[in-house]
C-alpha cells in the first residue's frame, strides 16, 4: 500500500521498483530545498548586519603602557604638545597609563607623552560620553527609537550602551588578575536607560550614576544596576518612587550617595533630595531616601563632602554635607546630612552665573585632596572638603582647574594662573595660547602633561 509517498509493505518479499520517486529526486524537493537555503543564508546576513558583533571594531594593544613619572617640581613653562578632536568627554579623561578621548563612534586611547593611539574601540553607534572610573574608560553609545509610546519625550531613543575598557590594553571589561576565580567573568558591557545629553558621574568609591531630566541610574564596578531614581521606562512596581512628575536640576555624588535638585509641581520652590546609591535588599528600584527638603528658587547643587566637621565641640567626627548655591541673592548654603541648613555664605558673582541650569546636569567643579574647585562661571572658588566653607576666589576663570606639582592650576585669559593651594595666591602665570577660544576650559594631568578639554578639543601641555 502507499501513504503519500512512502510504500509501505505488508507480508511480502515482492521487490518493489521506485525509480524516479526516491527522496529527493523530483523538482519539487530540489526547489524546496534551493529555496530554504537562501531563506537560511539571507536570514543569516541580516542577523550578521545588524549584530553587535559586525557593529564594533575593537583594536587592542599588546605593548606595555606605563604611566609617565610625575615632575617633582612645577615646570618654567607649559606649551601644547599634542591635540586630538574628543566631542564626547566633557572634561579629560586620563586613567591607568592612558589618555582617552571619544569622537563619533570611537574611542582611543593615546599615550600620554605623544598623543599617538595604542587602541581603539569603535561601535557604529554615536557616543554619548566617556569617563574613567574604577581605573576604567567608561564609554556610553546611543540607541535611537524604543518601545515607549509616542508621547514620552525619551521615545527618540537614549544613552543606552554601556562600555568598559581596560586603559593598557583597551580590551573590554577588566582581565582577571591571578589570584581571582570570578564565578561570572566580567564582560564590561550592559544596557541602560540613561537619558540622550546624559553625564557620568563617578562618586571615587563604587558607584557612577547618569544624569537626566526624569531618571538618574546608578551602576556599581561590574555595570549591575544598583538604583534608579524618577521616570522608569518598565515601570514594575509604580509605587516606589518617592515623587512623580518632578523634572531634575543638577546632581552631585560623593561615597555612595546621589544629590539632586527636584523641580516638583506640587512644591513652592525648588527642592534637595539626597539618597543612597542602592537599595535596602538589593531592590534597584526603590530608592532610600537621607533627606529630603525644600529650598530656594533657582537652587544648584555644588558638591557633597563625606568628611564635613561642622560641629566644633566635635573635632573628630565627620559627616556628610551638601553645598547649594542659590540666586537673588547669589549665596552657597550648607545642609547637613538631615537637610538642615548650617552655615550660609554670600556670593560676589557675575550676575548671570546662576541664571541658567547646566544642559549636562552637572556644576563645574573638580574635586582633588582637600578641596572641591568650583567654577561658577566667571570665578573658580575653592571650597573647603572639611565643611565646604568658600577659601579663594579666582575672578576671570575659565574653568574649575586641576592640581599639579604641588600647585593648584587654573585657566584664565591667555594662559594658566598657578596658585598655592593653601592660600590662592598666584605664585606664577604660565601663557597658554589658545587660540580663538573662549569658552569653558576643564583640566586634568597624567604623570608631566597637563590636559585641556576645550569644547570638542583635547590638547596636552608640557
Amino acid at each position: 500500500m502507499t501513504i503519500g509517498d512512502e510504500d509501505v509493505l505488508h507480508g511480502t518479499d515482492e521487490p518493489v521498483e521506485h525509480g524516479e520517486r526516491t527522496s529527493f529526486h523530483r523538482k519539487r524537493d530540489v526547489l524546496v530545498a534551493a529555496v530554504i537555503a537562501v531563506a537560511v543564508l539571507v536570514g543569516g546576513l541580516l542577523l550578521w548586519r545588524s549584530s553587535d558583533i559586525r557593529a564594533t571594531a575593537s583594536q587592542t594593544y599588546a605593548g606595555t603602557m606605563s604611566s609617565p613619572a610625575r615632575p617633582a617640581t612645577f615646570p618654567p613653562s607649559l606649551g601644547e604638545v599634542w591635540r586630538a578632536k574628543s566631542s564626547a568627554t566633557p572634561e579629560p579623561v586620563a586613567v591607568g597609563p592612558a589618555v582617552v578621548t571619544g569622537n563619533g563612534g570611537e574611542v582611543a586611547g593615546r599615550d600620554p607623552l605623544t598623543g599617538e593611539v595604542r587602541w581603539r574601540y569603535t561601535r557604529n553607534l554615536p557616543l554619548c560620553t566617556v569617563t574613567g572610573a574604577w581605573q576604567m574608560a567608561i564609554a556610553v553609545y546611543a540607541r535611537t527609537g524604543d518601545l515607549l509610546p509616542d508621547g514620552d519625550p525619551r521615545k527618540k531613543g537614549g544613552c543606552s550602551e554601556v562600555t568598559a575598557l581596560w586603559p593598557a590594553t583597551g580590551q573590554r571589561g577588566r582581565p582577571t588578575q591571578d589570584n581571582e576565580q570570578p564565578d561570572k567573568p566580567f564582560q564590561g558591557q550592559r544596557d541602560s536607560d540613561a537619558e540622550l545629553g546624559t553625564r557620568l558621574l563617578y562618586d571615587n568609591s563604587g558607584y557612577v550614576t547618569t544624569t537626566g531630566s526624569r531618571l538618574l541610574t546608578t551602576w556599581r564596578s561590574d555595570l549591575v544596576q544598583t538604583m534608579e531614581y524618577g521616570r522608569i521606562p518598565a515601570v514594575v512596581n509604580p509605587d516606589k518612587q518617592p515623587r512623580v512628575g518632578c523634572t531634575y536640576g543638577t546632581v552631585s555624588v560623593a561615597s555612595g550617595k546621589i544629590a539632586v535638585i527636584e523641580h516638583c509641581p506640587t512644591d513652592p520652590s525648588d527642592r534637595l533630595t539626597v539618597y543612597k546609591a542602592t537599595g535596602n535588599e538589593n531592590d534597584s528600584e526603590k530608592p532610600v531616601i537621607e533627606s529630603s527638603v525644600v529650598v530656594g528658587k533657582g537652587a544648584q547643587v555644588v558638591a557633597m563632602s563625606d568628611q564635613c566637621r561642622l560641629d566644633p565641640a566635635k573635632p573628630d567626627e565627620v559627616a556628610r554635607c551638601t553645598a547649594i548655591v542659590t540666586p537673588n541673592p547669589n549665596q552657597l548654603v550648607v545642609l547637613d546630612e538631615k537637610g538642615v541648613q548650617v552655615k550660609t555664605y554670600p556670593l560676589a558673582i557675575g550676575v548671570n552665573d546662576l541664571r541658567t541650569e547646566p544642559k549636562d546636569h552637572t556644576v563645574a567643579v573638580n574635586r582633588v585632596t582637600g578641596a572641591v574647585y568650583w567654577f561658577t562661571g566667571t570665578k573658580t572658588i575653592a571650597l573647603s572638603l572639611d565643611d565646604l566653607r568658600p577659601l579663594w576666589t579666582v575672578d576671570r576663570a575659565l574653568g574649575p582647574g586641576t592640581a599639579f606639582a604641588g600647585k593648584i592650576l587654573v585657566p584664565v585669559s591667555g594662559g594658566i594662573a598657578v596658585l598655592d593651594p593653601a592660600t590662592g595666591q598666584q605664585v606664577a602665570k604660565t601663557p597658554v595660547d589658545r587660540g580663538d577660544y573662549d569658552g569653558l576650559v576643564t583640566m586634568s594631568k597624567i604623570g608631566p602633561i597637563v590636559l585641556e578639554q576645550r569644547g570638542d578639543t583635547l590638547v596636552a601641555l608640557r
